[in-house]
C-alpha cells in the first residue's frame, strides 16, 4: 500500500490537509483536503482527522470516484462528512438526501462526472411541479447538493461544481404572489419569534392574500408594475385603515419580496420603488388626577381592579400586569420585579396564551418600589386566592398557582380580557372612553407633569430609548410650557406672564 504523508496548514482560517505520496512512477503528488473545521480551538479535532485520512486514503483508487453514481457518491460524502458537520446538520442532510435527493438520482444512473448543471435543474423543476415542494425545501436540497459537490471539487474529483450556476427556484413558469407569500410564511414560522409569526399571519391571511388572489397576480407582475403594490395601500386606506397599519402592510411584503430578490426569482425588489403612507404621529387619550381617582373610586370590586391600578401607577403593559408572579414581589425589601410576561396570540387560527421569562425589551425588565398601598392590596390578594382554593378543593386550577392575577377559581386572565372589558366599564360607568394601554401613558404624563425627568420616566416605563419616551409623552402636559414662556418672558421690560 502506497505510503501516505500528511501535515496540516491554514488557509482563511480553515484547516486545511495536505497529502502527499509517491505514484508509481516515482512522482510525487500532493493534494489538499478542507477539513471544514475553523483553525480555533480545533486542532486537536482536525489532527485526527488528519491520520483517519492518511490511513483511508487510497490514490489508486481516487479517480475512480468520478465514475460513481451521484446517487452512491451522494451516500458516501454523507459517511465521510459526519465528523464535520453537527449533529442536527448531519441529521437532516441523512433525511433529505436519503427521502428525496438518492432516491431520485438512483433512478437516472448519472455518473458523479457526467453530472450537469441542467441535470440537475431537471430534479429541481421534477420536485416543484410534481412533488409541490416548497421553497424552503428546494433551497435546503440546493445547499445540501452544493456542500456534496464542492468535496468533490476538493478532492479533485470534479473541477467545477455543476450546480454553482443553478437557481432551485427558477421556472419559466410564472410564480403566483399569493402562492409565493403563503409559502414565505410557512418558512418564517421557524425563524421568527411566535408572537411576530402571529402578526405576519394575520395581515397576510386576512388582508394582503384576499386582496392580490382576486388579480392573480405573480411575482413578475409586481416587479414590472408596482403600482399593483401602491393600489393595494390605496385600497386599504379607503376602506378607513389608518396609516401606520398600511405601513405594517408594507413590511411584510417588501420583506417577502426581498426573499424572492435574495433567491433569483425577481430582478428587483418593487416594494422598494412604491411610496409607503407617512407614519401618522402617536397620539393618546390620557386620564387626569382627578380623572384617575374617579376611576379607582369606580373600579373597586371589579375583576379588572388589579390591573387597572397596576397600569395607572406603575405604567406597566398588560402582558407584564398579567405576567405577574409572586416571586416578583420582595415583601420583605418593598421592591416589585417586572421580568415575566403573557401575550395572547392566535396561532393557524387558535388562540394562545404565550408565557415567557422575558420582557418586551432588555429595559422592560426592571425594578420598582413596593408602595405601601400596592403592597396592602397584593396580601390581600394572595389571602383571597388561598381561601378561594380550600373553597373550591378540586375544581381549583392548580396551573397558575405563581401567578398573582387569576379568578376566583384559578385561572390567569388573558391579556386580551384587559383590551375588551375595560373600555366597556369606562362606557357603562359614563367615563371618558380610553384604551387600556392608555393608563400607561396617563401615568407618564402624571409623572411628567409633576415634575419628573424623561431620563427617569423612561426608567419607570421601561423604554430601551429615551427618544421614545421623548416623542410620546412630552406633549402631555401644557402647563410646564406655560411655565416655560413665563420663565422667558420674564427677561423682557414688559414682564408680561402668559
Amino acid at each position: 500500500m502506497t505510503n501516505v504523508a500528511g501535515h496540516l496548514r491554514e488557509q482563511n482560517g480553515m484547516y486545511q490537509m495536505i497529502l502527499s505520496w509517491k505514484d508509481t512512477n516515482g512522482k510525487r503528488r500532493t493534494k489538499s483536503i478542507s477539513t471544514g473545521l475553523p483553525v480555533k480551538g480545533n486542532k486537536k479535532r482536525a489532527e485526527s482527522l488528519l491520520r483517519k485520512t492518511q490511513k483511508e486514503f487510497n490514490p489508486e483508487t481516487m479517480q475512480q470516484v468520478s465514475d460513481l453514481p451521484v446517487s452512491e457518491y451522494l451516500n458516501r460524502w454523507l459517511r465521510e462528512s459526519v465528523m464535520n458537520l453537527p449533529p442536527e446538520t448531519y441529521g437532516r442532510y441523512a433525511y433529505d438526501l436519503g427521502r428525496v435527493v438518492v432516491p431520485y438520482f438512483e433512478k437516472k444512473r448519472l455518473s458523479l462526472k457526467a453530472l450537469s448543471p441542467r441535470d440537475l435543474e431537471t430534479f429541481f423543476r421534477y420536485e416543484r411541479q410534481q412533488e409541490e415542494a416548497s421553497v424552503q425545501q428546494l433551497l435546503d436540497w440546493h445547499k445540501e447538493l452544493t456542500d456534496a459537490l464542492q468535496y468533490a471539487v476538493d478532492n479533485n474529483w470534479l473541477k467545477v461544481s455543476p450546480i454553482k450556476e443553478v437557481d432551485p427556484c427558477l421556472d419559466n413558469s410564472p410564480v403566483l404572489f399569493t402562492d409565493f407569500i403563503t409559502d414565505w410564511l410557512k418558512m418564517m414560522k421557524s425563524r421568527v419569534e411566535i408572537t411576530t409569526y402571529a402578526g405576519y399571519t394575520s395581515s397576510i391571511t386576512k388582508r394582503i392574500i384576499p386582496y392580490f388572489k382576486q388579480f392573480n397576480y405573480t411575482l413578475q407582475d409586481l416587479e414590472q408594475h408596482p403600482k399593483y403594490i401602491q393600489d393595494f395601500y390605496q385600497h386599504e386606506l379607503d376602506r378607513g385603515l389608518s396609516a401606520n397599519t398600511v405601513i405594517h402592510y408594507h413590511a411584510n411584503i417588501r420583506k417577502c419580496l426581498q426573499y424572492a430578490f435574495q433567491i433569483g426569482m425577481i430582478r428587483s425588489n418593487p416594494a422598494d420603488r412604491v411610496e409607503r403612507p407617512r407614519k401618522e404621529k402617536f397620539k393618546s387619550e390620557v386620564y387626569s388626577a382627578e380623572e384617575l381617582e374617579r376611576l379607582f373610586t369606580a373600579i373597586q370590586g371589579d375583576p379588572a381592579e388589579f390591573a387597572v391600578i397596576m397600569a395607572a401607577f406603575y405604567g406597566l403593559r398588560r402582558s407584564e400586569i398579567v405576567g405577574l408572579k409572586w416571586d416578583a414581589i420582595d415583601f420583605e425589601n418593598k421592591k416589585i420585579s417586572i421580568q415575566h410576561t403573557v401575550v395572547g396570540v392566535k396561532i393557524d387560527g387558535v388562540m394562545t396564551d404565550v408565557a415567557r421569562d422575558r420582557t418586551k425589551t432588555k429595559s422592560s425588565c426592571r425594578t420598582l418600589p413596593l408602595i405601601p398601598a400596592c403592597e396592602q392590596m397584593l396580601k390581600k390578594m394572595k389571602k383571597e386566592q388561598e381561601l378561594n382554593r380550600k373553597v373550591c378543593g378540586k375544581d381549583y386550577c392548580t396551573d397558575y398557582l405563581d401567578y398573582i392575577y387569576v379568578n376566583p377559581m384559578g385561572m390567569r386572565f388573558h391579556p386580551d380580557y384587559l383590551t375588551q372589558h375595560f373600555p366597556n366599564f369606562l362606557v357603562s360607568h359614563n367615563m371618558k372612553r380610553i384604551r387600556f394601554h392608555d393608563l400607561r401613558h396617563s401615568c407618564a404624563s402624571l409623572l411628567y407633569a409633576n415634575g419628573v425627568s424623561l431620563k427617569e420616566i423612561q426608567e419607570w416605563l421601561g423604554h430601551s430609548d429615551i427618544s421614545t419616551t421623548s416623542n410620546i409623552y412630552t406633549h402631555l402636559d401644557f402647563s410646564s410650557k406655560v411655565s416655560s414662556a413665563n420663565a422667558i418672558v420674564s427677561i423682557f421690560p414688559e414682564n408680561t406672564k402668559v
